[in-house]
């Protein structure tokens, strides 16, 4: 009895001390296990977990092989829940989070792998596809950006600027062609296309054996010169057919519109990820600063492929549509860009021609010359405007009681401070003396306007400008410069400022807008959107470098910087500025300056607009000086208002703007009438 009763209380010790024992089991657990191994997924290394038939470090190399090139790199990974199979065995469900793009729509899914207990440790079952389901051993992943269509530039009425068209792509495709002759076919094709040939050959004798190495993109349309016998006829070359976003020529505007194609480096890194190596974006101009409209959203497409080459993919295992682009209507006119570029086709120097329509601030062409050499000197130039700016000025004047008739001195010289001031080398003698406003206005006497330099301060010449549109900001969806006109200025700055000199600077779009406005009646907002369109990113394009702009000349006659400091009214779209103060121009204002305007042609320097057909024309010349250079180099303006259309026309290296400037006015304004 004693020994059950011994017996007894051992055992209930015994169980007791199994029932403590089990209260405070501190083994890893199941659901540590499948923590840890989440952990090891989203970061590639699953060297913390164990594994039933595979070691941790040949898994991170399954894992780096099946990662390797793809750009989400490590997916997240979670717990979504774990579920006792046993008494030492258990299932985990993963899930899995990749981030592939900028979108909010993710490539999720979930796995399972089966956990085993031994000797209090849990391992994992491994396979590829507790990674990713249904992936293969010999398989890895690849991520592929399937763009959609992108969207047209249209200008006026709809009609399609810029568009897909058709190209040939052509080359040297080294498997058609035996390595001896390699360099030959190279040098030949080069020949053919008008390229450097030591250039190109060095590109395709470095090349893969197997490379196509493309030398020129063609356009495929009535402009081609080099025929398809011609290519055919060299060994190894080859014609590959493609579309381009294309404008309808080469030369069409392309400062503008920029291009199209593979995202540079620099873009790559500008875009926080929404742009990869080799995807297709705008690189420069309306294409770039438009982008996000015009590309859409591309589309994605996971495959698993090979390993080992070829890499053709085996099974699709995620696919998310493009989005297309949406087409971006601006208001360029076809008709008159192709115009002015022609017109400017033999100007050796940099110049431009840009039309606005008064009575809706469109503008309608924004060319620039071969000069240019590819800078926006429409948009972005930055120049004094010269005599043209004495429409400013005798806004001016005419607020302070000026008429067309008040008596002005038109002296052959004026000193200003010590600094002499004249008037042009061909300017009619018959016309110097006291003389009406018409007529110093008419025959732009220098020395006129600036005796009146007491009758209103340098703030009353830059308000008149600023209800004109200079130095006014808009956003017209591109960078563009409005002006600078210096709102302090005494003694000679005062004077040079007149007569457009000095610190005065305005681009060609900013003259255009300034003549809008004398046939509107009223200040004119320009634009290049059409209504409803968004304004896009201006900022995406680099402001003006210095190359793209001129050199003032200071009152002295040396060149000095055209950037404008603290004391000038400045505007360029891509400043971030208050709106500006509202316009005190008005419809008797700008009837006195359309008379003015008219005398010009009249019996002023641009007499030979008489001639151009349609509705009569109003102008006003300018010439600029700028340098060191004795005499000075000059820039040739003329601006010009006929019926709804106001032009102005920029030569940068021109003698006066009635011989430079105006026989281009005058083709322009010619074509345009017909």
């Amino acid at each position: 009895m004693g020994k059950f009763r011994r017996a007894t209380a051992v055992l209930t010790c015994a169980a007791l001390t199994l029932t403590v024992a089990a209260c405070t089991d501190d083994r890893p657990t199941a659901e540590d296990a499948a923590r840890t191994l989440a952990e090891g997924l989203s970061q590639l290394d699953v060297a913390q977990s164990a594994f039933a038939s595979d070691q941790p470090a040949e898994i991170n190399e399954q894992l780096t092989a099946i990662t390797d090139g793809f750009a989400p790199g490590a997916p997240g990974v979670s717990v979504a829940g774990v579920e006792e199979t046993g008494d030492d065995s258990a299932t985990a469900t993963l899930d899995y989070v990749w981030d592939l793009d900028s979108t909010d729509q993710d490539w999720t899914y979930t796995t399972t792998t089966e956990l085993t207990r031994v000797e209090d440790v849990w391992q994992a079952a491994w396979s590829p596809e507790v990674f990713v389901p249904d992936l293969l051993p010999d398989e890895k992943l690849t991520l592929t950006r399937v763009p959609g269509d992108r969207g047209d530039i249209t200008g006026a009425g709809g009609e399609v600027i810029v568009t897909q068209r058709p190209v040939i792509r052509v080359g040297i495709d080294k498997t058609r062609v035996p390595e001896a002759q390699q360099a030959a076919s190279a040098r030949a094709l080069a020949a053919l296309l008008d390229l450097d040939p030591a250039g190109y050959e060095e590109q395709v004798l470095g090349a893969g054996a197997e490379a196509f190495v493309v030398a020129l993109v063609l356009r495929d349309d009535a402009t081609r010169t080099v025929t398809d016998e011609q290519i055919d006829g060299i060994p190894g070359a080859l014609r590959q057919a493609d579309t381009l976003e294309l404008a309808p020529t080469r030369t069409f505007a392309r400062e503008l519109l920029g291009s199209v194609g593979e995202a540079t480096e620099e873009l790559v890194e500008q875009s926080d990820g929404a742009l990869r190596a080799g995807d297709i974006t705008g690189l420069g101009g309306l294409q770039l600063q438009h982008d996000a409209q015009l590309s859409g959203t591309p589309g994605l497409e996971v495959n698993a492929v090979p390993l080992a080459a070829p890499a053709t993919p085996s099974q699709r295992l995620f696919a998310k549509p493009a989005v297309d682009g949406e087409d971006l209507a601006i208001t360029l006119d076809p008709r008159l860009q192709s115009l002015g570029e022609e017109v400017l086709a033999d100007e050796p120097s940099a110049s431009s021609i840009v039309a606005v329509r008064p009575s809706t601030g469109e503008i309608l062409a924004a060319a620039n010359g071969p000069g240019s050499a590819g800078l926006q000197t429409a948009l972005l130039g930055q120049y004094p405007p010269g005599s043209t700016f004495k429409v400013a000025t005798s806004l001016a004047l005419l607020r302070e009681g000026f008429t067309p008739e008040t008596p002005t001195a038109c002296t052959e010289e004026v000193t200003v401070d010590g600094r002499t001031f004249n008037n042009a080398s061909t300017y009619p003698t018959q016309f110097l003396g006291t003389i009406p406003l018409l007529e110093t206005f008419a025959q732009s006497c220098n020395t006129g306007f600036i005796s009146a330099r007491d009758k209103i301060t340098q703030a009353d010449l830059t308000a008149a400008a600023a209800d004109l549109g200079i130095g006014v900001p808009a956003s017209i969806g591109t960078p563009a410069f409005f002006g600078s006109v210096p709102t302090e200025a005494e003694g000679t700055s005062h004077a040079a400022a007149m007569i457009g000199q000095g610190e005065v600077l305005v681009s060609p779009l900013a003259l255009a807008t300034m003549a809008a406005s004398v046939g509107a009646g009223a200040r004119v907002t320009p634009t290049l959107l059409q209504e409803g369109q968004p304004a896009g990113d201006p900022a995406s394009s680099s402001a003006p470098s210095p190359a793209a702009s001129a050199s003032a000349p200071s009152p002295d006659g040396s060149a000095s910087s055209s950037s404008s400091d603290s004391s000038s009214s400045s505007a360029s779209s891509e400043e971030s500025a208050e709106p500006p103060a509202p316009s005190a121009f008005t419809a008797p204002e700008s009837s006195t300056l359309r008379t003015l305007m008219a005398a010009v042609v009249a019996q002023g320097g641009a007499q030979l607009l008489q001639d151009v057909p349609g509705a009569p024309i109003l102008a006003k010349t300018g010439t600029a000086e700028f340098g060191s250079d004795s005499p000075p180099r000059t820039h040739a303006w003329v601006v010009a208002l006929q019926g709804d259309l106001a032009v102005a026309v920029f030569v940068e290296e021109g003698e006066l703007g009635s011989t430079s400037g105006g026989p281009l006015m005058q083709a322009f304004l010619t074509g345009a009438a017909a």
